[in-house]
């Protein structure tokens, strides 16, 4: 029951957050992310805010999460009613970078197998 409870707000810190940056953050350094997770810990003490950038710029994405973290924190304790609103940690989530790497290393097998084939 206590795991169901921790994925619900996840679920919800993750809903927010990505709200949050779409529509009330100016920062130019968190345009362009995709929050792709949240990971709450059992004591709700803590919180990883996994994002994703597909332009390379996740540092300073990083940053400017960083600098708007009490921002997110304060509005997430209006819109969350929890005894213990956790620390924001904002991790970069490479597997979308790696997926898309992933499917151009196959495309262009396929491709390289087609010129193989065709000059038979």
């Amino acid at each position: 029951m206590n795991f169901a409870r921790t994925d619900r707000i996840a679920q919800q810190i993750q809903r927010e957050i990505a709200e949050l940056v779409r529509l009330q953050i100016n920062d130019p350094r968190v345009r362009l992310l995709t929050i792709t997770g949240v990971e709450v810990a059992r004591d709700y003490s803590h919180a990883k805010i996994f994002f994703t950038r597909l332009d390379g710029k996740h540092e300073e994405a990083q940053q400017g999460l960083e600098h708007a973290s009490g921002f997110l924190r304060s509005h997430l304790a209006h819109s969350i009613k929890l005894r213990v609103m956790p620390q924001l940690h904002f991790v970069y989530d490479a597997s979308v970078e790696h997926g898309s790497h992933l499917s151009q290393l196959i495309d262009q097998a396929v491709a390289s197998d087609r010129e193989h084939d065709d000059k038979k």
